[in-house]
């Protein structure tokens, strides 16, 4: 048997018990055949039936027994008679017997393969609620390790996916069938996990196999006299969409043994000579060094190329604490002591449990290749087993450097005035919703990472693309048809909750009420100068005031007493001088003393060193101005520095173009007279203006 290649029989209930999700087991063991079509067709697959009428096997033809269990489909390579059978399963009334089923499986894989090596598993779906008939001689435990050896000895590796709906009540009939079921586990030779959503099965079996593959094997260096010998595997990867190959028809239709395959080739030919070909030994890489290109060769580069040597370090240990969940990045990565040291299990389990003990992380360097550009630097988390044959171990995750951590303050919703904050109602309708869509019930867990399916790769690509590809296989003219109530389950809210809980949505609309916010315009000078009552004209003004201040001092905190930017904090200070409003005249203070600042950065500037500065304080002045309906100040400074500045400070104006920071607009400032094409143009059209 290929090294490659799969041979897996499906162990399938299709008892009373498993009526409801009969058409979610079609549609995953539909997908998986998909998949195999596709990707693997040289993988074989089986189906085996239990819970039937019928009896259709070979050991009950040969030495009977083995009832209600029934060969839909003998180990062949994937077809399209196997779709139909998985199209065509039976919803009957008898219980099955899950031993019997796979005893029939493990026989069939044995027939088949004797003792040749390969790729070989069964998969057994079912609830396992009913009683298991007694075997000949010993015990049903006896029966299990009997059929564990044998799989042990043809490297038969087999998944149990017991599934069960919310509210069954467990008897001791279902706690002896789940213990028989983990002995399995137990003994090396099954996976078992317990499902009981429609979703949730379709996460359980894994259409596509992935085998563990070593990240790194060497020492984990405690320090230069103490080494562990380790292994990494990943323990959580992002999935890929699988790609698709590009097809080509142009292959004349006699020949049988064309590929279709598109293959791209490139050359490189010379400028001077365009007809030449230039071969690789005549190309060399070049890198743009200011405005002229540097060549660099193959040799040049691996010499400037940093080559750190293979290996874990142990930086030192820290507390918990003082890790943050957020800055953990990339996969996650398991690390297990090198299978068969019992030294080095003991060392990983001492450190393991000491760490857990004391509620401390280890921080480690870690280069998993020889010759590997990158270094990663990682936390280690003590893993400790609650399994007797699973050893201690420890995670790994990927922690950020400077360079990569992206800091950004928020001011707190407490600094809001109180017009922009919830009230006691909206809060409660709030609160209401969180507790309707809770995830986490007493007792029971929805939506676990392990068994739910990623809707755009497992749902929406796997199950319908393969449909729809084999329906197209079939029927050229075919449309896409539409998604199926199970799939709806994955892809929507769930409506069962959305139905019981509809007064409760209708009340959050209801307490959340949308209602449109004119812009305000200044008031124009006849409208300022039209007799006002003189009692009325103070509410009006007092009330203004105070709604502006409050806003203005949610976005502007006042700090200390101001009088002037200064050159540490030019931002602050310019903020500090906006909340300050001790009178009529102070906004326009600090809008001028900001223009000030900024057109001395920019004169004082030597080779674009305030660049960066002089940004900032037109990025604040320009929100300043939006806030206090004053346009024009903006849009005159700006056009005066430009017409000033642009032949010295071309590359500064550059910066602000790529910053999109351009005139004020009529969309952000209603008494602009600039509209949004000529703030968009402002910089383009000076520079045609200039020529």
């Amino acid at each position: 048997m290929a090294r490659n290649k799969e041979a897996l029989v499906l162990l399938l209930d299709v008892g009373p018990s498993m009526h409801g999700v009969l058409q979610e087991v079609k549609n995953i063991c539909s997908t998986l055949v998909h998949k195999k079509l596709v990707y693997n067709r040289s993988d074989e697959v089986g189906i085996v039936l239990f819970g039937t009428k019928e009896t259709c096997n070979e050991l009950a033809k040969e030495i009977g027994g083995y009832k209600h269990v029934t060969v839909a489909h003998d180990i062949k390579v994937v077809d399209e008679g196997m779709l139909q059978a998985l199209q065509n399963l039976p919803a009957v009334s008898v219980p099955g017997d899950f031993l019997d089923a796979i005893v029939v499986g493990l026989d069939m894989v044995i027939r088949k393969f004797g003792n040749t090596k390969g790729k070989r598993r069964l998969c057994l779906i079912t609830s396992a609620q009913y009683p298991l008939r007694d075997p000949p001689e010993g015990t049903k435990e006896d029966q299990v390790d009997t059929i564990a050896d044998q799989m042990k000895r043809h490297d038969i590796k087999m998944e149990c996916i017991v599934f069960r709906e919310p509210g069954v009540h467990h008897n001791s009939v279902m706690e002896e069938n789940d213990c028989l079921l983990y002995q399995f586990r137990n003994r090396s030779v099954a996976k078992v996990v317990q499902v009981d959503s429609p979703a949730s099965l379709l996460g359980a079996l894994k259409t596509r196999n992935v085998l563990p593959v070593t990240v790194f094997r060497g020492d984990l260096e405690v320090s230069p006299n103490f080494k562990i010998k380790v292994w990494v595997y990943k323990k959580t990867a992002e999935e890929k969409f699988p790609t698709l190959k590009k097809y080509s028809d142009k292959a004349p239709p006699s020949d049988k043994f064309a590929s279709h395959e598109v293959k791209v080739d490139y050359e490189y030919k010379s400028v001077v000579e365009p007809d030449k070909v230039v071969p690789p030994d005549q190309r060399i890489k070049g890198y743009l060094y200011g405005p002229q290109v540097v060549p660099i060769s193959s040799a040049e580069w691996e010499a400037v190329k940093f080559k750190p040597e293979k290996g874990v370090k142990l930086l030192g240990f820290t507390d918990r604490s003082s890790i943050s969940r957020h800055h953990f990045m990339k996969d996650v990565c398991l690390f297990i002591p090198e299978p068969g040291n019992t030294k080095a299990t003991l060392a990983v389990s001492a450190i393991a449990r000491a760490m857990h003990q004391m509620n401390k992380v280890a921080i480690v360097r870690c280069v998993w290749r020889q010759g590997q550009g990158n270094v990663a630097l990682g936390v280690l988390t003590p893993n400790i087993s609650s399994v007797n044959n699973v050893q201690d171990s420890f995670y790994f995750n990927v922690l950020p450097f400077a360079e990569d951590i992206r800091e950004f303050q928020f001011r707190s919703f407490s600094s809001l005035p109180s017009s922009s904050q919830p009230t006691e109602e909206q809060q409660e309708a709030a609160d209401n919703l969180v507790k309707m869509l809770d995830l986490a019930p007493p007792g029971r867990e929805v939506l676990k990472p392990e068994f739910t399916p990623n809707p755009m790769l497992e749902v929406l690509f796997f199950v319908r693309f393969y449909s729809y590809l084999d329906l197209k296989a079939k029927q050229p003219d075919a449309n896409v048809p539409p998604l199926e109530r199970c799939l709806r389950r994955i892809t929507e809210p769930d409506p069962d909750v959305i139905d019981q809980q509809t007064p409760l949505i209708q009340n959050l609309g209801k307490a959340f009420e949308l209602k449109e916010n004119p812009k305000k315009k200044k008031a124009r000078t006849q409208d300022r100068l039209a007799y006002i009552d003189a009692g009325d004209q103070a509410k009006s003004e007092a009330e203004t005031s105070a709604e502006k201040d409050g806003v203005l001092g949610a976005l502007y905190p006042p700090s200390e007493n101001v009088e002037q930017i200064r050159d540490l904090n030019p931002v602050q200070d310019f903020e500090a001088m906006l909340a300050k409003r001790s009178s009529s005249t102070w906004v326009q203070k600090a809008i001028e003393e900001m223009q000030k600042y900024t057109a001395a950065l920019l004169e004082n500037s030597r080779e674009g060193g305030n660049y960066q500065k002089a940004l900032e304080c037109f990025a604040a002045l320009r929100k300043a101005c939006i806030i206090e309906q004053e346009p024009e100040e903006f849009n005159q400074f700006l056009t005066k520095t430009y017409e000033r500045l642009k032949g010295s400070a071309a590359n500064f104006f550059q910066l602000l173009s790529s910053k999109n920071i351009s005139l004020i607009s009529k969309e952000e400032a209603p008494d602009s007279d600039v509209t949004e094409e000529m703030a968009r143009s402002f910089y383009l059209n000076q520079e045609v203006a200039s020529q």
